[in-house]
């Protein structure tokens, strides 16, 4: 029926419709005479040249074509259940997750699934919205990433800065820091086009205290490897450093007496946009990932 209803709207004539799916046009037409009975709304207008959409027509072909979009992706999900993933899955990220979350969940994927080509492009999270909604990514996973009626969120946790420090750190020891502690070492900040600058300036400035960061920086990367090599702090999100908490070069402390703003992080997908089966694993093996970062001790 939902077939007959898209075949009438795209051809204009009932007859012609029938050609196309090898129905007989009185079939066709039958049919359409009883839905419309059913719900008691015109779809068409019989004109004398043809079939035209009421507006009630095209309410029901819009919600037609995407069962039928629907129908086809479960279908093609399915085939792929007898085989192996294979083609790209590709990912939008953020700098310090591309580096740490991103890579170990794809080097553990190949392990599984060697057919398929991991693509990661790092980029803002302006970008990263731009980049599911386009289709130029399958997958997004960044701080803060704007919401949209198009995105649908697979995942999503509100994390908090904290400071970031070698082991060796004097204020590694401790299992939370003040942040008038913090102010008496060199500090690493985020230059001003990275959100998480505003959010480490304005609580400082909000406790009274006032600083004068040694390091700026629009790197993730530039602040771990500052933090790692000496006396300076740095301050992330405990996700930006999964692989050096991991190899213990860094430790995240969650700062005592004041919180900086929220960071939500999300992995995020297009809504109702046809995804592969590769696509859905990998999704599913960044979860994964994030989860064990979650449940991870502090040091």
């Amino acid at each position: 029926m939902l077939q007959y209803i898209d075949e009438v709207a795209r051809c204009g004539s009932i007859r012609a419709a029938g050609a196309r799916l090898h129905v007989a046009p009185s079939a066709i037409n039958r049919q359409l005479l009883l839905l419309e009975k059913e719900l008691g709304e015109a779809l068409f207008e019989r004109m004398p040249r043809g079939m035209r959409l009421t507006p009630a027509g095209e309410v029901l072909l819009a919600h037609a074509r995407r069962t039928m979009q629907d129908y086809r992706e479960a279908v093609a999900t399915m085939r792929d259940l007898h085989s192996l993933p294979s083609g790209e899955v590709v990912i939008a990220t953020m700098t310090g997750l591309a580096s740490g979350i991103v890579a170990a969940a794809a080097e553990n994927f190949y392990a599984r699934y060697p057919e398929v080509r991991i693509s990661i492009r790092a980029m803002s999270g302006h970008d990263i919205l731009r980049a599911i909604l386009n289709g130029e990514a399958d997958l997004g996973l960044g701080f803060n990433v704007p919401s949209s009626m198009q995105l649908e969120i697979c995942w999503q946790l509100a994390t908090r800065l904290g400071a970031v420090l070698a082991p060796t750190h004097p204020l590694a020891a401790m299992e939370s820091v003040p942040l008038a502690h913090c102010a008496a070492h060199p500090l690493i900040f985020a230059d001003r086009s990275m959100v998480i600058h505003g959010n480490v300036a304005d609580t400082f400035t909000e406790a009274g205290i006032s600083v004068e960061p040694v390091f700026h920086t629009n790197s993730i990367e530039t602040m771990k490897r500052l933090a790692v090599s000496g006396d300076a702090i740095a301050f992330l999100s405990k996700f930006d450093i999964a692989e050096e908490r991991h190899n213990g070069t860094l430790v995240f402390r969650p700062v005592r007496d004041r919180a900086f703003s929220n960071n939500i992080l999300s992995l995020v997908r297009r809504e109702r946009h046809g995804h592969g089966l590769a696509a859905l694993l990998f999704a599913e093996e960044v979860l994964g990932t994030l989860d064990s970062v979650v449940t991870r001790p502090s040091a």
